[in-house]
C-alpha cells in the first residue's frame, strides 16, 4: 500500500448525504476476481444524472473527493473503497462515515477526514464555485489547509494514521513482527499431532 503523508490537488464534490456502497459500485460489477479495474464503474449509475459532476473536465484527476454525512453507507463491500482508489482518490472530506467503510478505506490508502458539517460545506461551494483551487490534506499535520488558506485540524486515531504514514496494509502490518513470529516458530512448533493406534 502507497504511503499516505499528504496530497494536495483539486477537490471533486459530490453534493450528496447517505451514499451507500451500491451507489459507490453498483452489484454488477462485483464479479471481478481482481482488486483493481473497478475504478471506471465508480458511481455508474449516476454518469447521466446533473447532478454527477465528477467526470467533467475540470474535476477530472481530482485526489480529493468531498461529500456530504454518512458517506459509504450501507453494505460493508470493501470493492467500494477499491473503486474510488482505482480512480484516483487519496482522501475523502465528510462530515461522517460509515464505520465498516470508513475502517476498509485506511487498509487500500485512502484517508477518510472528519470535519464539521459548515466546513465540509465551504471546501464543497469553493469547488463549485472555482474548479482550479487546491485543498491540501496533511495526514502529518492532522489538518485540511483548504483554497483560502484556512486550516482545519481533524482527529484520526493514531494507530490507524501510523498505519497509512507508513503504508502498511494488513500483510505489512503482520511483517512489522516478522521477528516476533519467527521467534515463536523456532521455538514453540511441535513434532505433530500425537497419533494413537486402535485395534
Amino acid at each position: 500500500m502507497e504511503p499516505f503523508v499528504s496530497v494536495t490537488g483539486r477537490v471533486a464534490p459530490l453534493d450528496m448525504a447517505d451514499v451507500d456502497t451500491d451507489q459507490i459500485i453498483p452489484k454488477q460489477f462485483l464479479k471481478r476476481i481482481e482488486r483493481t479495474g473497478f475504478g471506471e464503474f465508480l458511481f455508474y449509475d449516476w454518469r447521466d444524472e446533473s447532478f454527477y459532476l465528477l467526470d467533467r473536465e475540470e474535476y477530472a484527476g481530482a485526489p480529493i473527493l468531498v461529500a456530504g454525512r454518512n458517506f459509504g453507507c450501507g453494505s460493508s463491500r470493501e470493492h467500494a473503497p477499491w473503486a474510488l482508489e482505482d480512480y484516483g482518490f487519496r482522501a475523502i472530506i465528510a462530515p461522517s462515515f460509515a464505520d465498516i467503510f470508513r475502517n476498509n478505506c485506511t487498509k487500500v490508502g485512502i484517508l477518510p477526514v472528519v470535519l464539521p458539517e459548515e466546513k465540509v460545506r465551504a471546501i464543497m461551494e469553493s469547488a463549485l464555485a472555482a474548479p482550479d483551487g487546491e485543498v491540501k490534506v496533511d495526514l502529518e499535520a492532522r489538518a485540511v489547509i483548504d483554497a483560502t488558506g484556512e486550516t482545519h485540524a481533524f482527529d484520526i486515531d493514531e494507530p490507524v494514521r501510523q498505519r497509512l504514514l507508513n503504508g502498511w496494509d494488513d500483510i505489512g502490518l503482520t511483517l512489522e513482527h516478522e521477528s516476533a513470529i519467527s521467534a515463536y516458530e523456532d521455538t514453540g512448533e511441535r513434532d505433530g499431532p500425537v497419533t494413537t493406534a486402535f485395534g
